[in-house]
């Protein structure tokens, strides 16, 4: 029977993709760009791909945040600062924040049968801003984020410092729920939890990792909780 459920914070609960691109819209407009579709495209397409690099620990989550944007300005010949646009965007994406359809209804409920956590390799600054406008923060028994655990999902470490938080923490009675194959699954795997695929967009999996689980939705979530 599960009693502790980790769950990722990104496009699982709060719906990250829409907050990014007003957040790189206001960012753009600030340092005097025209934003557009095209750009936030490719920025789009750089942010994943920078942090695909994280997860594979090729590169820091410092060189994250400055990397997507000077892979935008090159392409697009922005003589900008990087590290000015990374400290803008940051400031517009810790303001407020977007729920996905349902997910505060299901965090309350969640809350209310088990013990709950959060874990996301977000920017410190940037989740804990979010958190707190968001209202959920106390409903959550911890809030596991990659800069104050000394490692990145999925890395073991990351799993292993946040378990040693919780008293009388049992592997066998945990699970994470995330929609990230490469962070959250094979984070979980890593583990020796179980996993949960919150797969909303319907996506294919057309990887090795091969979750426990695949969800489409939180209704999935609540009555697959009652089996496992």
């Amino acid at each position: 029977m599960i009693k502790y459920v980790f769950i990722d914070l990104d496009n699982t609960i709060f719906d990250f993709d829409t907050a990014e691109k007003r957040a790189l819209f206001k960012m753009l407009e600030t340092i005097g760009v025209e934003p557009g579709d095209e750009l936030y495209n490719c920025y789009h397409k750089a942010n994943i791909s920078q942090w695909k690099r994280l997860e594979l620990g090729e590169i820091t989550k410092a060189q994250v945040k400055v990397n997507r944007y000077k892979i935008l300005f090159d392409k697009f010949g922005i003589e900008k600062s990087p590290e000015t646009a990374t400290k803008i965007y940051e400031d517009f994406l810790c303001q407020g924040h977007i729920f996905l359809e349902g997910a505060k209804e299901f965090i309350e409920n969640l809350s209310s049968k088990y013990c709950i956590y959060i874990m996301s390799n977000g920017t410190l600054r940037v989740q804990r801003g979010r958190l707190a406008s968001s209202g959920i923060a106390p409903l959550f028994d911890g809030i596991f984020i990659s800069e104050e655990m000394g490692a990145e999902k999925p890395d073991k470490v990351f799993f292993e410092n946040a378990f040693s938080t919780i008293e009388g923490f049992d592997k066998n009675k945990a699970v994470i729920i995330g929609d990230s194959l490469t962070s959250d699954i094979k984070g979980g795997k890593n583990a020796g939890i179980k996993t949960i695929w919150f797969n909303r967009l319907e996506l294919d999996n057309d990887s090795e990792i091969i979750p426990d689980f695949t969800v489409n939705s939180f209704e999935e979530i609540n009555e697959l909780l009652k089996h496992i």
